[in-house]
């Protein structure tokens, strides 16, 4: 019995729980969501329609896309990369946070803000 105190007394939380699919695309569609890295803004993506995607780096031209769910993973493809870059992605306090899965560092984005307004592209891809 005192073993199953113990993550209690020491405050161990649960680990947070994945979003579906269906929970990530009616969080995420008809927003554009900025996110940091470890507290710095790293880039921005615009959620549209059909679960495509526009997504720029801070400071960068925006990429084209789409996201589908393999492996209760939310994963992205992209036109200049269309290799899979796959997410865990769940809510806390309010706010998307995503762990990119597959490159061993387990990098984690933290939504900053959200827009109704689409995504400011810089460069070539410039929209109306």
């Amino acid at each position: 019995m005192c073993l199953t105190l113990l993550p209690t007394l020491l405050g161990a939380a649960e680990p947070p729980v994945p979003m579906t699919a269906a929970e990530f695309e009616a969080y995420t569609t008809g927003k554009t969501l900025t996110f940091s890295q470890r507290g710095e803004v790293y880039g921005a993506e615009q959620y549209l329609p059909g679960r495509a995607v526009r997504w720029a780096f801070k400071g960068d031209v925006c990429r084209n896309g789409t996201w589908y769910e393999e492996a209760e993973l939310i994963c992205f493809v992209y036109d200049h990369d269309p290799g899979p870059q796959c997410w865990n992605f769940w809510r806390q306090d309010g706010r998307l946070t995503g762990l990119f899965i597959g490159d061993g560092f387990g990098s984690e984005l933290s939504e900053v803000a959200q827009s109704p307004d689409p995504l400011a592209c810089a460069g070539p891809d410039l929209g109306v």
